[in-house]
């Protein structure tokens, strides 16, 4: 069969199973996202393997296009939760949602290295596990709260905010450990002579100053970006959609609203060192300030993401990894102790840093619910520490079943608190996440 062919059955079967898989979960009364999850841990080497049959014959080009698929969609993801996001009700809870953040990072980095160091790893893989732990991917929570209507919501619109800052902190943390761990691996084998001929500290003093000037650079960078996206999605986006707009053929402005999303994607990881998820959600953020632009954007892109990408960008999560293999590298005690604090070390701390800003107990638990999920962006920062170095195949392994976890429990636990107690958004915050649509029918 040819390898188009191969293409067109394996996206085949990916849909159906993630959208039969979340209309089974709807009726059992949990969001879609769910199901199409667990249709990825079924289709992946966990159970059926699926890119090893027979019918294809080149596993590893067809798990690249799925991989590659998938982070399209998730960019389309965010650049839709950036359309429904209200920047207004954002800024009103904006001092709550950095609380939040640096509470979801603090707490999880700490237990995570800790939790390494008891373990008797060395002192940067444990510094390296609780950077991974400060990981939150929003992608799974967006689309929960598009489906459960709350994403307008004072606890949606905190969750989102804090997203965006606890991905700085993040990656500021990781580029931080990343060029120390380096600096310190140079260093090391002239560590002799440099005693000898600087003393003691010498060394440590050189590493130091290479990783402040690292840090430096990065926090630069990371402000230019912002910087300049915003002006260009403030002045120069809603410019070139109109001008667009009066092209001749088929659907030229949303053609070009997709541009921007991508390459906003594109600018966010390489010239800004921030994920790239974080430019197409700022493009999706600026638009929503552009009410017919985002009328005219906002129904074609859903349709365009729910429909392909986004379905493959949930299946292949489950694709990317054996469970079984992960428990047995890992051991089951190690495993157990990092799930726990990648769950309550969200809920906690996150939670605790809203509660100052008049967030009531059960606002604040979903807060930080909402923080719990790790997705894609853990395990971009656990391949990076597999590939400098940083962390082991094993250490590995685990992060990547503390992300399915985390991913696959926080629709759950949102579903529940949403439903919890009484006095849960409704109006204008329980809205349809698609126009023309019913509620719950994104996914």
């Amino acid at each position: 069969m040819p390898s188009f062919l191969q293409v067109a059955v394996l996206m085949a079967l990916v849909i159906t199973a993630a959208k039969g898989a979340g209309a089974l979960s709807k009726r059992l009364g949990q969001p879609a996202v769910f199901g199409e999850l667990l249709a990825g841990i079924l289709l992946g080497p966990t159970l059926l393997d699926i890119l090893h049959w027979p019918l294809f014959s080149d596993p590893q080009y067809l798990e690249h296009l799925v991989g590659d698929l998938a982070e399209l969609g998730v960019i389309f993801l965010m650049f839709l939760a950036g359309l429904e996001t209200d920047l207004q009700e954002m800024r009103k809870v904006g001092a709550a949602a950095f609380s939040g953040a640096a509470g979801g990072v603090a707490l999880p980095f700490l237990s995570g290295t800790a939790l390494g160091l008891a373990f008797g790893f060395p002192v940067y893989e444990s510094i390296f596990i609780g950077t991974i732990l400060t990981a939150t991917s929003v992608s799974i929570t967006a689309q929960t709260l598009l489906e459960l209507g709350r994403l307008r919501s004072r606890e949606g619109t905190t969750v989102l905010g804090a997203a965006v800052i606890d991905d700085v902190m993040g990656i500021v943390i990781l580029s931080v450990v990343v060029a120390l761990h380096q600096a310190g691996m140079a260093a090391a084998p002239l560590a002799d002579q440099a005693a000898a001929a600087a003393g003691p500290e010498g060394p440590a003093a050189g590493a130091g100053g290479a990783g402040l000037a690292t840090v430096a650079l990065i926090l630069l960078r990371m402000a230019a970006f912002f910087a300049a996206a915003l002006a260009a999605g403030r002045w120069v986006l809603p410019w070139l959609l109109r001008q667009a707009g009066r092209w001749p053929g088929t659907e030229p402005q949303f053609a070009m609203a997709l541009v921007s999303g991508l390459l906003l994607a594109v600018a966010a990881e390489e010239l800004g060192g921030v994920a790239a998820i974080t430019g197409s959600y700022m493009a999706g953020v600026m638009l929503a300030l552009v009410p017919e632009l985002k009328q005219a954007v906002e129904e074609r892109l859903a349709i365009l993401a729910y429909g392909f990408f986004v379905p493959i960008f949930f299946v292949n999560i489950g694709l990317e990894a054996d469970l079984v293999q992960s428990v047995a590298a890992s051991g089951p005690g190690f495993l157990v102790l990092i799930l726990v604090a990648a769950v309550l070390g969200k809920i906690v701390g996150s939670g605790l840093g809203v509660r100052p800003f008049g967030f009531g107990w059960m606002e604040a638990l979903r807060v930080g619910i909402g923080m719990v999920s790790r997705g894609e962006v853990a395990l971009i920062v656990a391949g990076i520490g597999l590939q400098e170095g940083v962390i082991s195949q094993a250490v590995f392994s685990v992060m990547v079943v503390m992300t399915l976890f985390t991913t696959l429990l926080t629709p759950i636990l949102l579903r529940w608190s949403f439903g919890r107690a009484p006095g849960s958004p409704s109006g204008a915050a329980a809205y349809s996440p698609i126009p023309g649509s019913r509620s719950g029918e994104a996914g």
